[in-house]
């Protein structure tokens, strides 16, 4: 994939070589079409502050030793205005348990820990002193799994229930996580500068 000065640098980390059309391709492993090898749990060197307008990465963050520094990283070479789409394993997906090499799990308020306070939602406001890095979290959704027929006629129902609004999908993770298991989280932010 060329780019020229004018052309959007986006990025598809972690992507295992099947890389999201129109994305450069990112991972630790020199699998075929992966574009750049890059150690996730290092600086992205190779990519200047504010060069990058869209950042995608699915089921890749729960394998990263060092979340923190990489997303300062993600915050540091994104644009102003860069589209941030992070795909991660819900806490409450029994099968993300098995993965060898996972070492985290996210839920309704992990990303929360990098927005300012008066940006975050509801009543319960997470501590950010852990990071300077912001971001702005635009949307977030909690999708379920449709392994059998019983999920593919329910899980269309209570997933527009659960995502109807940020109080649902709270009360969904505080009282019917343990019951009715998620399989992904999907965030949607965009880095504060």
């Amino acid at each position: 994939m060329k780019t020229t000065p004018r052309t959007p640098i986006k990025l598809d980390l972690g992507s295992g070589g099947s890389r999201k059309e129109g994305y450069y391709s990112v991972d630790h492993i020199g699998l075929k079409g992966v574009d750049i090898i890059a150690d996730l749990n290092k600086p992205l060197e190779l990519f200047p502050d504010n060069s990058v307008s869209h950042i995608y990465t699915r089921h890749t963050l729960e394998h990263i030793d060092n979340l923190l520094p990489l997303l300062q990283e993600i915050w540091r070479i994104s644009k102003h205005n860069a589209k941030i789409e992070i795909i991660v394993p819900h806490f409450s997906n029994v099968f993300a348990y098995s993965g060898p090499t996972h070492v985290r799990f996210f839920g309704l308020y992990t990303m929360f820990y990098f927005v300012s306070p008066e940006n975050q939602p509801s009543k319960r406001k997470v501590p950010t002193f852990y990071s300077d890095t912001r971001f702005y979290v635009d949307s977030l959704r909690i999708q379920f799994y449709r392994l059998n027929v019983f999920d593919r006629v329910f899980v269309p129902i209570f997933s527009k229930l659960v995502n109807s609004c940020f109080f649902s999908q709270e009360f969904y993770e505080r009282r019917l996580s343990g019951i009715f298991r998620a399989w992904q989280i999907t965030y949607i932010m965009r880095p504060q500068k």
